[in-house]
């Protein structure tokens, strides 16, 4: 399972464009094929952070310039990022895997309603704004915003637990069939349970690390790689003490999570969903790292390891033909 961050593809800046996020998943592209020609079988995933808060901004602005046109919510926005996000990665993957083997699905997470998280915004989307910009928007348009990690002030919405992706068994189908596989796109499109048994969406974002982590774990996967936007893990991260992780087990992993090492804006969520992914079996293990440094990681040189002990960290993920 390799899980890719929305931020990976686009960093939310000022000027974003859809040829960076074209050059971004070539950049992907490399390394996932050459991890798929070890005989690996890869199910990608893939956040959209920037996309999705930058879909619900333009529906805004264009329902205030034509108020005929339907205004989207999250969910909406949700499932049009995965349509536009999983069309910029199977066309890239579609250059150097083999004709006709990759596939793009829409996904659907289902979730409590009530989930805490509803009444807490705390996932960032959308670009980055100085507090005053962001504060004027806010007021503008009822949003919950918060300064994001110290690069800035975003809007943050909802980010409820994924309790099920319903194509699970699509995947699955699909994996076994030789596919590379892109789901659990965004999180999935959020789903609750209504009081008449059907599904509706609701305003709110799931984190992409959670849903690969359960989506991994239900597939059997041995290996969950988060890519990010650093090489490596690092405690004190910004102080002068700071220090990378190379490889630390899950009781290390925890300690560090408990000091507040991992902020909730940034590597929290990660770290929080290696555990859950970990605690699933033996045999598994999570690499995190930046786009940049995934070929050379999984070759065991750069990023960070994890795994439910120290003595099962290996220096590589090495040929595993016909595993996840």
């Amino acid at each position: 399972m390799v899980a890719i961050g929305g931020n990976a593809l686009l960093r939310g800046g000022g000027h974003a464009t859809i040829a960076e996020q074209f050059d971004a998943a070539r950049r992907l592209a490399r390394p996932i094929a050459a991890l798929a020609g070890t005989g690996w079988r890869i199910v990608l995933t893939h956040g959209n952070g920037p996309q999705v808060g930058f879909i619900k901004r333009r529906s805004d602005l264009v329902a205030e310039l034509a108020p005929e046109l339907p205004l989207l919510d999250l969910d909406m926005c949700v499932a049009d990022s995965q349509g536009s996000i999983g069309y910029i990665l199977a066309s890239t993957l579609g250059g150097v895997l083999p004709a006709g083997r990759v596939t793009a699905l829409v996904t659907h997470t289902l979730m409590d309603p009530e989930d805490p998280a509803f009444a807490r915004p705390t996932k960032p989307i959308g670009a980055f704004y100085p507090e005053t910009v962001a504060r004027a928007l806010a007021d503008a348009h009822g949003w919950h915003v918060a300064q994001d990690a110290g690069r800035g002030w975003r809007r943050m919405v909802p980010s409820p637990r994924p309790r099920r992706v319903l194509e699970t068994e699509a995947v699955r189908t699909l994996s076994a069939a030789g596919f590379t596989v892109i789901a659990g796109g965004g999180g999935g499109i959020p789903l609750v349970r209504a009081a008449d048994g059907g599904l509706r969406g609701v305003e709110a974002v799931i984190d992409k690390d959670f849903t690969s982590s359960w989506l991994a774990d239900a597939l059997g996967a041995e290996l969950l790689v988060v890519t990010t936007g650093v090489d490596r893990v690092a405690v004190d991260y910004g102080r002068p003490g700071r220090r990378f992780l190379d490889r630390i087990d899950v009781d290390e992993a925890r300690r560090h999570l408990a000091d507040g090492q991992f902020p909730e804006g940034s590597m929290g969520p990660k770290i929080r969903a290696a555990l859950e992914f970990l605690s699933g079996g033996p045999g598994r293990e999570v690499l995190i790292t930046s786009p940049e440094g995934l070929a050379a990681a999984l070759d065991g040189d750069g990023g960070t390891r994890i795994a439910a002990t120290t003595s099962a960290l290996t220096p590589s993920a090495g040929p595993n033909r016909g595993r996840l």
